[in-house]
């Protein structure tokens, strides 16, 4: 019963945490129109370094299914936690876009329209090919993970794991956002897609593979690099 009570725990941070992220994170794309590609990306740094503070000891702080896999791939996390965790992302991010999405309907004139999603040429901020989403959504990614896997390496000081990855998704948003609208993240590109498609927009799910394909090939490549590179840790 305590083992069952640990995972549930495990499972409920997951989800609040990826709810924090898109919700925090979302909100401040949503909501103030005057947010520039700066402010979101700090919006999207504070809201994962909060939580990782906040609640990151309980599940490890993942709050992204790319994150999940690629810890699994380095061997951090068992096989078996995968499926759950992923679950539980999804469910905290939804969660937080639907909430989001009642908030905004509340302005007279709102449109749900593409809710702020993730897409690549004709739906990309800056018109960028399907190729060239994919290569930064697969570079960033990598890059992300790994800082992850370093910060919270065992010679690596803990108290500090939680601003390194907050940094480093700031830098992630900062150098992605005109390319692809920032992904890295299934769960917030599988939230906001579901919100656009509920608001009758159906490109955001059509184009929602890229934004699953794209993070968790990166992920996996990170993992396995780093668990080549620094088996000894």
């Amino acid at each position: 019963m305590a083992m069952a009570g640990k995972s549930a725990r495990k499972y409920w941070a997951e989800g609040i945490g990826t709810f924090w992220l898109v919700f925090a994170g979302m909100g401040t794309v949503l909501l103030d129109s005057a947010t520039g590609n700066i402010g979101i990306a700090v919006a999207f740094g504070l809201a994962v370094l909060t939580a990782a503070y906040a609640i990151g000891r309980v599940s490890g702080g993942h709050y992204n299914p790319a994150v999940t896999v690629g810890l699994a791939v380095a061997g951090r996390l068992p096989h078996r936690e995968i499926l759950p965790y992923v679950l539980a992302q999804l469910a905290g991010g939804i969660i937080a876009a639907f909430l989001l999405w009642w908030i905004a309907a509340g302005k007279a004139g709102f449109s749900a329209g593409g809710f702020a999603s993730n897409g690549y040429e004709a739906h990309s901020p800056g018109g960028y090919s399907l190729l060239s989403c994919a290569l930064i959504e697969i570079a960033m990614t990598a890059f992300f993970v790994a800082v992850i896997l370093g910060a919270t390496a065992k010679k690596a000081h803990a108290s500090l794991a939680p601003l390194a990855i907050g940094l480093a998704l700031t830098l992630v948003h900062l150098g992605s956002l005109p390319v692809s609208g920032t992904s890295v993240n299934p769960a917030r590109s599988s939230a906001t897609a579901l919100v656009a498609a509920a608001g009758g927009t159906s490109w955001p799910v059509l184009e929602l593979w890229l934004f699953w394909l794209a993070p968790l090939v990166g992920a996996a490549v990170a993992g396995w690099a780093y668990r080549e590179i620094f088996a000894d840790e």
